[in-house]
């Protein structure tokens, strides 16, 4: 089962430690500073690092291509799928 978009938007948020209303500038930021401190070559691990770089993608293609608000009204306009699918139970 694919994972719902919100629940993927807000992981990545919390990854890289993020409020639900930022701009590109403040994202690149956030992921420089921690990815510095959880970069293989300097003590992190190849793990962390790739989490922290999943959620920076996900987070740039998505204010990139839709929105600059990750709140949940916003995420299920780009994605109105999921806000469907959620009304069901599994």
């Amino acid at each position: 089962m694919q994972k719902d978009s919100v629940k993927m938007i807000e992981d990545a948020l919390e990854v890289l430690e993020l409020p639900t209303f930022i701009n590109l500038q403040e994202l690149k930021k956030r992921y420089r500073e921690v990815a510095s401190k959880n970069h293989p070559d300097f003590g992190g691990d190849e793990t962390s690092m790739a989490k922290i770089n999943r959620a920076f993608e996900l987070l740039k293609e998505y204010m990139v291509n839709f929105r600059f608000s990750f709140t949940k009204e916003e995420i299920y306009k780009q994605y109105p799928q999921d806000e469907y699918v959620s009304k069901f139970r599994f």
